[in-house]
């Protein structure tokens, strides 16, 4: 039976020559003085927990139970044991003269006993003072996910994640609020004490902790990184005891989960037909073609592999760990392959004084993609379903008569682009124990980054696509006319970050009485190396075989284009220094004060400003604590907390954006001749400096219903100044007519409510339930700087349809929020069926004027954002639920307004609900109110069924089998393809063509421990 179930499964594995001891305390728990003790472990409804840990207090001498909840260690009578499990209360127990301990773990809402992961050290959650979301494996989001954002996505209150479905493309991840219009929105990560590693280096299945920082109490330890929030990833580590294997592994199969709803072929003719046209004889060939499922997989298959041995001794401990993830995109061409190997090993010296660490992490993928995907997606959609893919000669069919209309398959089929990324990391930690509650902790660490990108257009490409238009996401431009070498065009690109971080920290902590402190000093330095390497472009190739492999067989030197050698300003050296100290106070737990500050260093910034200072402080009150609580019972536990600090930003600029720099700058006339001039690019700024980022957060945490039910209310208002923009200036006193400064402010409010319930416990019967709930209303305080013009309506996201070139969707102005829509108000039809549209007077007219006649028309900042999270235990069972959404958000779909254009439906498709159109209104595609759309949504976003086997046989510990679906549907008004559109970057909420289509994923898996 195990055989087929393991068959089933897809699942190999080979027992060890020697079998792994299946007694229990097999974790060196016999290796000390002291007689046995036996005990088993229950939960509260007596079923047996297998895989609790029971460790001797303060020693590392420890266990954990079998499949019948049972264990063995040596302990003596005056010994404490500590039981631990996720989900379960922490317990202690003293042995005394017992041999034999029936211990019952009791499950808990609450996490208060927890210790939480903080910057540079670690805190029992009771006593924080911070706004601090910890998210465990068992909580992160299932299914085909090889992308830390939407493992994380509608599980943190106020983390606003939104996830297109390409593999290729990482989750916009915002949280509370956008707070900045620069590119660095997304929270700054730390793994394993490593800040600013990468997070394409983690595998999914190595996660054992994720805690999100959200106010400023607890992220300014890390200075000018931090304005976006801190995220800390902690991976698996080694026990002491025999070896390990575990063995996880999914297939999944992935289905498109809607497609844009243009007319087919009988539609279109029929429409024509009915308003009296009809096709030319060069596109109607009689076909019926779908150019959407053209360009698609039919199914597309995503599996994951990850094995880990893990053991030690009492003084040392390893885990190594393989993870193989290959991830097709619905997209033909597209997909992400990954291998991630990492060993961590850690080794105690001097009486374990001493504890050496080192950890080491290396992840190669390959990234397949489509040059110039979002036009080609843009082309699935236009395209005349009458026409076919190919003639009956078998060459691609074109119809060049028109204007940016070509064939997307013959684009996907005569193009390649494929990136190839290595990312290594090395971190050596040293921890030592010294006198009077002293510890010294040394961290070096090295990150090498690179990246080698190839593209080959071919000739047929070059030669029938020159001058074709992008198709870029909404932004501060719009599109971009293309222009191609001859016979084929290659570029090969190879880049190499390399980051070099030492950290060194003294810790102290003392208790006296009542009293506790732990205090926290130390020093920073990080030096980088960004872009190192070349990149080129060529073209005139004889053959298209080789594509972008070998740049040698070009010849472009035939032709007056010379080949392209990249952009330059690429390469970078930057460097970061930074003093930091922390200090925590508490008595007996009741009253707790934290006060930290960072003082940072950045070349990044101006001569006169590169140092800056971010102060925090957080106090708490334990209110449970107080006599006057004693006697109430409403609560089991409530806590007050308040914080403000500050924090900065220093990413999102490059090592050149505060000084003068001089490049090519047009010709000049001279002797006859025109020659290429030099002159000044950008200005200096030396008195460029951070954008800091003020935070005050007011918290509550509470636990009732005998801690059956916890949760935590926050309210937090966040203020950036000095925001970076790029101003205008007088070109007589800046030959440039630009400067990069400080100037703007924009702020965040918000509200956030996490919940999590024990709402059944019987014998075999367990449901929890998890909700949390965030609302954040963003603001555009100050655009302008004092000393300089404009910054203030900066008009942004230009989807540049066909006769709308130049015409915009959102403003940046003060007093309105990132991704205020300002465009046109639909005003109906006239009598003649001509759309018509409200002028800023307030009267009506067929013939607006862009941007006199726009109108503040809503925001993409959505109201709300919740996720919804219930599992259900019966005996081996367990199911999963779990649904998120947002509400409040509009989207503006101008993917439908260029797909409604009635009259020009013989020469491009439109949209099947265009029927009842008529052909007369040539106002119809007009960027209006009429395509702002409601973006809310609910989104049934995972269910997973599994059964776990116990005691399967003695080599095996336990075995989970699990089915599971992913996006199995979504209640929404939106009619575009899918309401979650970006809500990243400077224009948030533009549906343009350019959303990689969402899958509906059906996935088996296991996870095996021997």
């Amino acid at each position: 039976m195990v055989s087929f179930l393991l068959l089933t499964a897809g699942i190999q594995f080979q027992a060890s020559a020697s079998p792994l001891p299946s007694t229990p305390g097999s974790i060196n728990a016999n290796d000390h003085f002291g007689p046995p003790v036996k005990g088993k472990v229950t939960s509260a409804n007596g079923e047996a927990m297998i895989g609790v840990t029971i460790v001797v207090k303060a020693t590392k001498k420890g266990t954990s139970t079998n499949e019948k909840g049972e264990f063995t260690i040596n302990a003596s009578p005056d010994d404490i044991l500590v039981i631990t499990y996720v989900g379960y209360e922490t317990k202690e127990v003293k042995v005394g003269n017992n041999t034999t301990l029936n211990i019952v773990l009791n499950s808990g809402a609450t996490q208060l006993n927890d210790v939480a992961i903080v910057g540079y050290g670690k805190q029992k959650r009771a006593a924080l003072t911070s706004a601090i979301t910890s998210v465990k494996p068992g909580d992160l989001n299932r299914g085909a996910i090889t992308d830390l954002g939407q493992l994380l996505q509608g599980k943190v209150p106020g983390l606003n994640i939104t996830a297109s479905g390409d593999p290729n493309k990482p989750a916009a991840v915002i949280l509370r609020g956008a707070s900045t219009l620069n590119s660095s929105q997304t929270p700054f990560y730390v793994i394993d004490g490593v800040p600013g590693m990468d997070i394409s280096m983690i595998a999914p299945d190595d996660i054992t902790n994720i805690e999100v920082l959200k106010d400023a109490a607890a992220t300014a330890i890390y200075g000018n990184r931090a304005s976006a929030g801190v995220i800390i990833v902690t991976t698996r580590k080694g026990k002491a005891g025999n070896l390990t294997v575990s063995y996880n592994t999914y297939v999944g199969a992935e289905k498109i989960s809607k497609n844009l709803d243009v007319m087919n072929a009988d539609e279109l003719r029929s429409f024509l037909t009915k308003n009296g046209s009809g096709f030319t004889p060069n596109d109607d060939l009689g076909a019926h073609t779908d150019w959407q499922k053209e360009i698609e997989r039919s199914t597309a298959i995503s599996q994951n592999h990850n094995i880990a041995f893990s053991g030690g001794t009492d003084h040392s401990n390893y885990i190594a760990t393989l993870n193989y993830a290959k991830k097709e995109g619905i997209i033909q061409k597209t997909s992400l392959e990954r291998m991630i190997a990492r060993l961590a090993v850690e080794q105690y010296a001097l009486n374990d004084n001493v504890k050496f660490g080192l950890n080491i992490t290396n992840s190669i993928s390959n990234a397949m993609d489509v040059p110039y995907r979002n036009t080609i997606l843009l082309q699935s959609a236009i395209y005349l379903p009458v026409s076919p893919v190919k003639k009956a000669d078998g060459t691609y069919f074109e119809n060049f008569q028109y204007s940016n209309y070509y064939n997307p398959v013959a684009m996907l089929n005569n193009s390649s682009l494929e990136t190839k990324n290595n990312n290594f990391s090395a971190n050596f930690t040293t921890n030592v124990k010294l006198p009077f509650g002293f510890s010294y902790d040394l961290s070096v660490a090295y990150i090498n980054v690179s990246a080698l990108s190839g593209q080959y257009l071919s000739k047929y490409y070059t030669n029938k696509y020159n001058g074709m238009y992008n198709n870029p996401d909404p932004g501060t431009g719009g599109h971009l006319q293309q222009t191609f070498g001859t016979n084929g065009q290659a570029t090969r690109s190879s880049y190499t970050n390399t980051y070099k971080i030492l950290e060194s920290y003294l810790s102290w902590n003392r208790h006296f009485g009542g009293h506790n402190i732990n205090a926290v000093a130390g020093y920073s330095w990080q030096s980088n190396v960004i872009g190192d390497g070349f990149s080129t472009t060529t073209y005139n190739f004889a053959v298209d075989n080789t594509g972008f492999r070998n740049l040698a067989l070009s010849n472009p030197y035939a032709y007056s284009t010379h080949i392209n050698l990249g952009s330059d300003g690429v390469y970078q050296e930057t460097r970061l220094i930074s003093d930091f100290a922390r200090v925590n106070y508490d008595y007996k737990e009741k009253y707790l004060l934290q006060g930290s500050i960072r003082h940072d260093g950045s070349s990044v910034f101006g001569d006169n400003n590169r140092w800056g200072y971010f102060p925090s402080v957080g106090i708490g009150w334990r209110i449970i604590q107080e006599p006057f609580m004693k006697n109430q019972h409403a609560f089991d536990d409530l806590k007050f907390r308040a914080s403000y600090g500050v924090t900065g930003n220093s990413s999102g600029f490059s090592a050149f954006s505060a000084q003068y720099i001089i490049g090519s700058n047009g010709t000049f006339l001279y002797n006859g001749q025109q020659l290429g001039a030099f002159g000044p690019t950008q200005a200096q700024n030396a008195d460029l400096q951070w954008e800091k980022t003020a935070t005050t957060n007011i918290g509550l945490d509470f636990a009732i219903l005998k801690s059956r039910l916890s949760g935590s209310l926050e309210v937090y208002n966040k203020n950036t100044t000095g925001m970076i923009y790029t101003y205008a200036v007088n070109p007589a006193l800046v030959p440039t007519g630009s400067i990069v400064a400080n100037g703007g402010s924009m702020n965040n409010k918000g509200i956030e409510l996490s919940l999590s319930g024990l709402i059944v416990d019987h014998h075999d019967f367990s449901w929890t339930s998890n909700l949390n709930l965030a609302t954040n209303k963003n603001r555009i305080t100050s655009l302008k700087n004092p000393l300089f013009s404009g910054g203030d309506s900066v008009a942004v996201a230009y989807p540049e349809g066909a006769s709308q070139s130049g015409v915009s969707l959102q403003l940046l102005k003060t007093g309105m929020p990132l991704g205020q829509f300002f465009t046109l108000q639909y005003a109906g039809k006239n009598t003649d069926g001509i759309s018509q549209f409200q002028k800023r007077d307030g009267t009506t007219t067929i013939t607006p004027v862009n941007g006199t006649d726009y109108h503040y028309l809503g925001s993409a900042q959505p109201k709300l954002i919740y996720g919804w999270a219930n599992t259900f235990k019966y005996k081996h069972w367990d199911l999963n639920i779990f649904v998120r959404g947002v509400y409040g958000n509009k989207i503006f779909n101008a993917t439908r307004a260029d797909l409604f254009r009635p009259a020009t439906a013989q020469y491009a498709n439109i949209l099947a609900d265009a029927k009842d159109e008529p052909t007369s209104d040539a106002n119809a595609y007009k960027y209006s109110s009429r395509y702002i759309e409601s973006g809310s949504y609910l989104r049934f976003d995972n269910a997973t069924l599994a059964y776990t086997f116990g005691n399967v046989n003695p080599s095996i510990k336990k075995l989970r089998l699990y089915v599971s679906c992913n996006n199995l549907f979504v209640i929404t008004k939106y009619k575009g393809v899918d309401p979650e559109v970006n809500q990243g970057g400077i224009a948030p909420g533009v549906d343009y063509n350019n959303f990689y289509p969402k899958t509906r994923t059906f996935l088996i898996g296991a996870n095996l421990s021997l």
